[in-house]
């Protein structure tokens, strides 16, 4: 890396932040297209992220991605917010304009509609029902994603079903919630899965669902990547769904930030895949 006095420099916040794989993934970018700039982590605890925000500015720093636990507290110290992310109510990419004003955006939502159209083109999201288990943070980037992509019949389901409801609310009442336990059942002509929920990572237990009432056309998408196969991809695979795993997601939902900070609109590449796997099985 040759960096000079132009050097443009970004990086991610988070506490811990030790665990982001963006330092890896926007510098697999950095060198690939011999770019004079720098992407570095800062582990920033939360009773200093106002200062933190605010020091970019003064650092001359082109913007960060934000991660736990900074996302929905970033609000309350950025100049703006795009629509967008007021929607989602979280900031994961924050730019900084040459005015030095803080603007807020939400590249998770773009990340997960690009992943899905990378793995099957032309994917149409109207063409039957989407079923979303999970009603967390992604779960709320992946709705609206989904609503903007022209999906309506969109099925949601969580474990705890008061947050469903609380999430169905502030997207307007454009959802369909459904109790947990008829999960299985909820598949039943769904175009679409998607599993936004922590089951089936390395060390939860998987999701416990029975794919035989969802047809063979559907596609499947767990937005876990740790490991890139889970149970339910490798469940779907099997009955020949096809099968999406979260990595993905990760890497396009990169692809804006890079391109504001930088001035290069990066490619998700075979090789970019390879080199964030590997780290993911070191």
């Amino acid at each position: 890396m040759n960096l000079s006095g132009k050097a443009r420099v970004a990086g991610v916040m988070g506490w811990p932040v030790a665990h982001s794989r963006s330092p890896r993934l926007h510098g697999f970018w950095l060198r690939e297209y011999a770019v004079d700039g720098a992407y570095v982590p800062f582990a920033v605890a939360p009773d200093q992220l106002a200062g933190a925000l605010s020091s970019l500015r003064a650092l001359n720093l082109a913007g960060v991605n934000l991660t736990i636990p900074h996302k929905e507290a970033a609000f309350a110290h950025v100049d703006r917010v795009s629509d967008l992310a007021a929607e989602i109510g979280a900031i994961n990419t924050v730019t900084v304009g040459e005015d030095g004003v803080l603007h807020g955006d939400n590249t998770d939502g773009f990340g997960f509609i690009e992943n899905i159209r990378a793995a099957a083109t032309g994917f149409d999201f109207s063409a039957g029902p989407t079923v979303v288990l999970g009603a967390g943070g992604a779960a709320r980037a992946v709705c609206v994603a989904l609503l903007g992509a022209g999906a309506r019949d969109i099925r949601l389901l969580n474990r705890t079903q008061v947050r469903a409801e609380t999430l169905n609310d502030r997207l307007g009442q454009s959802l369909i919630v459904e109790p947990w336990v008829g999960r299985s059942s909820a598949l039943v002509e769904a175009h679409l899965v998607v599993n936004t929920t922590s089951l089936g990572m390395t060390g939860q237990p998987p999701l416990d669902i029975d794919l035989d009432q969802l047809p063979t056309s559907a596609l499947v998408n767990d937005l876990v990547y740790a490991p890139l196969e889970t149970p339910l991809l490798a469940s779907a695979r099997q009955r020949g769904n096809v099968a999406v795993d979260g990595l993905g997601m990760l890497l396009h939902q990169a692809r804006p930030g890079f391109a504001a900070w930088f001035g290069v609109e990066p490619e998700v590449t075979d090789a970019l895949r390879a080199h964030i796997v590997s780290d993911l099985t070191d």
